[in-house]
């Protein structure tokens, strides 16, 4: 059954033949909150696991559109997972200092070490998006930045980092609809900013640009997985179940290595003089 369409470079696609309406055929939203509560228990074992193993990191990238629920899959998609071995970075306008340094800077400081799964709630891509929009830079400068970031997220994916990255694919009309029901909501309504609404006057660039993002920077390494996010219980679903079938290879590794250092952890104990 397919969640997501997943991206490794070797087709180009284009978001207005992903419908971000589309749920899985045969799963129900019941059936969904229920398969993700048993994902995220297994998601929380896989990381415990991870950060004991030590082998190797999880970086999980979030990108999409205002309101596309970046947050919410947060919240819902890693429920069960231990604050201890998971970090949670968003990406927001480059400080002074960040602008003194190359655009990738800022990002591999905080990339997640050995153990770690971390989050990128937004990343390195704004600097293929909004610079591109806004024209903060010129066009030369940040055509170059996607091979730059493939060679960033390979020389991650060498040295032990799994990355996977999720694109939140909302359509317009669901944006809209959010958008008008956090002004209705006085818990959520701090969420909102002018700036929510100027850019949608910027909706079909932003499109065009998401595109190249998916397209120039799908790799076998790093694959974009786009994610049919109008509905909010199946973008939960499908970024966990997403999460957890790339991990599960990892688990018979990090299983031997766990029981291979309990071993000699056993060895060295009988050793020692204890009750």
């Amino acid at each position: 059954m397919q969640y997501v369409w997943k991206l490794d470079g070797k087709e180009k696609i284009r978001l207005h033949d992903i419908d971000p309406d589309y749920t899985a055929e045969a799963i129900t939203k019941n059936d969904a909150e229920s398969r993700l509560k048993e994902l995220d228990i297994e998601l929380g074992e896989m990381q415990e696991m991870l950060y004991a193993a030590h082998q190797n990191s999880v970086l999980m990238l979030l990108q999409g559109t205002d309101t596309s629920g970046k947050d919410g899959t947060i919240r819902h998609a890693l429920a069960q997972l231990n604050p201890q071995g998971c970090r949670v970075e968003s990406f927001k306008e480059p400080t002074p200092k960040e602008l003194d340094h190359d655009f990738l800077w800022r990002v591999h400081k905080v990339v997640p070490g050995k153990g770690i799964l971390g989050v990128f709630n937004r990343s390195h891509y704004e600097d293929v998006l909004v610079v591109r929009i806004k024209k903060i830079v010129p066009e030369k400068v940040w055509k170059r930045h996607y091979a730059e970031i493939n060679h960033f997220e390979k020389l991650l994916a060498e040295n032990g980092t799994l990355l996977l990255k999720f694109f939140l694919h909302i359509s317009s009309q669901e944006q809209e609809k959010r958008l008008l029901a956090r002004e209705q909501d006085i818990e959520k309504a701090w969420k909102l900013s002018v700036s929510d609404w100027e850019n949608r006057a910027y909706w079909d660039d932003y499109q065009a640009a998401y595109e190249d993002m998916l397209n120039r920077c799908s790799t076998p390494w790093a694959p974009w997985y786009v994610v049919p996010a109008n509905h909010k219980w199946f973008r939960n679903l499908a970024v966990a179940q997403t999460l957890v079938e790339a991990l599960r290879p990892y688990k018979k590794a990090w299983e031997k290595d766990l029981q291979e250092r309990g071993r000699k952890a056993l060895a060295l104990l009988e050793k020692f003089p204890h009750p």
